[in-house]
């Protein structure tokens, strides 16, 4: 009498997640890390290495630190990373100091700054936005223009495309881009200034990180589209009317006074709806 076979027991086997995919929240650090060494060996956008990796340290520290009094858990770097280097892009000081303390509050308004168990602003628009007010005879930002430089420029596109193509935000940035230049016509009109110096801060490093990062952050904007829109369009607004009276630092301001109102209207909106909130995070 033949006996039939025993079914297989092999249980499956897990798939490993690549290191190189799209979906992999990796890929954002490694691009603003060679967007980083494209833009400093082009333009020297650096004040220092020291002054970056201190940056990047203190705001990994501070959200290793954080992270476990708050939640009790071990925190993924990843947004850490992101938030250091880029303060250490962003800020200029010929102290050490505004690196360090830029970082530190940075990550901070992640865990204090919280409506609803979730941070509202964007931590590196945060701190820098902070730094700049309170801290103004030390610390300046970033604004050495692209000159006629195109092939950097071009690099630093395509690393920033596959970022916010990732977090499907293209139509953030491009509203965005394409509000400032309108305004940016519209002031020339204003003001009677060569339309030419009013499109060219956009061409700079600093608002390549302010496109790609800062305005399409998951974490701290709107959950539709058409309100994710309608905020970054408001943000190019203010901007507008921050630079026609003389504010310098007009785009970090803007976007720290817009995205919060817009996330406390979202979540006001919520509540009169019974739509329950998204998640919290913890990072």
């Amino acid at each position: 009498m033949s006996v039939s076979a025993a079914p297989s027991m092999e249980l499956p086997q897990p798939q490993r997640k690549k290191l190189i995919s799209l979906e992999n929240r990796y890929v954002a650090p490694i691009c603003i890390t060679l967007i980083l060494l494209v833009g400093h060996l082009s333009f020297g956008i650096l004040e220092s290495y020291q002054k970056t990796l201190l940056a990047i340290a203190a705001s990994i520290l501070t959200e290793l630190i954080l992270s476990r009094l708050f939640f009790g858990k071990w925190p993924n770097l990843a947004s850490a990373y992101i938030t250091g280097i880029s303060v250490g892009i962003l800020i200029r000081s010929p102290a050490f100091w505004p690196y360090a303390v830029c970082s530190i509050v940075s990550i901070m308004s992640k865990y204090v700054l919280r409506v609803k168990g979730r941070h509202i602003w964007n931590p590196s628009n945060f701190g820098i936005s902070v730094m700049l007010f309170l801290a103004a005879e030390t610390v300046a930002s970033l604004s050495i223009q692209w000159g006629n430089y195109l092939l950097p420029m071009v690099v630093i596109w395509v690393l920033g495309s596959v970022i916010i193509y990732r977090l499907k935000r293209f139509h953030i940035s491009g509203i965005y881009v394409a509000s400032f230049l309108a305004f940016a016509f519209l002031r020339s009109w204003i003001t009677g200034s060569p339309w030419q110096s009013e499109v060219a801060p956009i061409t700079g490093p600093m608002y390549q990180l302010f496109i790609f990062f800062m305005v399409t952050d998951p974490k701290t904007t709107v959950r539709s589209k058409t309100g994710q829109c309608v905020t970054v369009f408001l943000v190019a607004l203010l901007e507008m009317f921050l630079r026609l009276n003389q504010v310098v630092y007009a785009p970090f301001y803007a976007l720290f006074i817009v995205g919060p109102a817009a996330m406390l209207i979202e979540m006001w909106m919520d509540s009169r709806r019974g739509t329950p909130a998204r998640a919290a995070v913890s990072a």
